[in-house]
């Protein structure tokens, strides 16, 4: 095999290695109420744990004893708007006077959005391969063009910035689209927010749960002797909890992307690779935390190869 393509199949190998253990769970045997278990996982690990899918509840249930045990999940009544692709929703261009709070999905209108009934059916635009635009001329709810999308493409199309927002309208004005269009953008309507303001939606409630009515029960529990699965209790009970810990760092230091570089491999593994849309929220929820306006990723070009590692 050719020398070079050998280290770029290497390189490529030992950065989706490392992708696959960003969170490490610490389990804490000491009876605390929700807050200031949260508070112990604060000053020594990340946050109280975050749960993004089964394999996390495998993980946790190696860790834990017997008995309930918090985790990060709290009952806030928030809601808020993403992306259909689970990306949340952080550049937004509403037309004046909207959203007005009534409606759970979006279209966009003259470069402009508006919050709409999903049971409603529009016109659609997906995102493909290539980063190219598809516009399905075939009237939908939002669901059902979401699925479509998802099924033939890769997505209902994300808008992430106002230079995104300007190629799509370009698109629609270059099609000679005259009607609205669903876009990927609806709001989330769920009141339990992890306390690492992580995007995760992963429920793993036990048969019944949350059982809320009536009771003060805001926190939650797991409890390995049901598989894992969660119940809501009150957060002025104590029980054991678990931290975790992110394997993503965030280095405060201005440096050059080649500083950068040096000083993650020096003192940890590498710069961060993103692979998937996974990755890529919790990228975002520990960029969150940067006093700057970028913060360096791992992604390069390889000049003589006019290719992106």
């Amino acid at each position: 095999m050719d020398q070079t393509l050998y280290f770029i199949l290497l390189l490529i190998a030992l950065c989706s290695v490392s992708e696959c253990v960003q969170r490490q769970y610490h389990f804490i045997n000491v009876l605390k109420n929700w807050t200031e278990a949260q508070r112990h996982c604060r000053e020594n690990y990340t946050d109280l744990a975050t749960v993004d899918d089964m394999n996390d509840i495998n993980e946790l249930k190696k860790s834990v004893n017997d008995g309930r045990v918090w985790i990060g999940l709290q009952r806030m009544n928030v809601d808020k708007w993403q992306w259909s692709s689970g990306e949340p929703a952080l550049y937004l261009n509403w037309r004046s006077a909207q959203p007005d709070g009534r409606d759970e999905c979006a279209f966009m209108r003259n470069g402009e959005w508006n919050d709409y009934s999903c049971s409603n059916s529009l016109t659609f635009i997906c995102n493909s391969s290539n980063n190219r635009l598809v516009f399905v001329n075939q009237m939908k709810n939002w669901r059902d063009a979401q699925s479509f999308c998802k099924q033939n493409h890769i997505d209902l199309v994300s808008v992430r910035n106002q230079n995104e927002n300007q190629q799509i309208q370009k698109f629609i004005n270059d099609n000679k689209i005259s009607n609205d269009v669903w876009i990927g953008l609806f709001r989330v309507r769920d009141p339990w927010q992890w306390s690492d303001h992580s995007n995760s939606l992963f429920r793993y409630w036990n048969t019944s749960e949350p059982d809320i009515k009536g009771k003060l029960k805001n926190c939650t529990v797991i409890l390995p002797n049901t598989l894992g699965q969660w119940h809501a209790d009150s957060c002025s009970n104590q029980y054991p909890f678990v931290c975790h810990e992110d394997k993503l760092i965030l280095i405060t230091e201005n440096l050059t992307w080649t500083e950068a570089l040096r000083h993650c491999r020096q003192n940890y593994t590498d710069l961060v690779s993103v692979h998937s849309v996974e990755m890529q929220n919790k990228v975002m929820n520990v960029v969150k935390r940067a006093s700057t306006e970028a913060v360096w990723l791992g992604l390069h070009n390889y000049c003589s190869m006019n290719m992106w590692l």
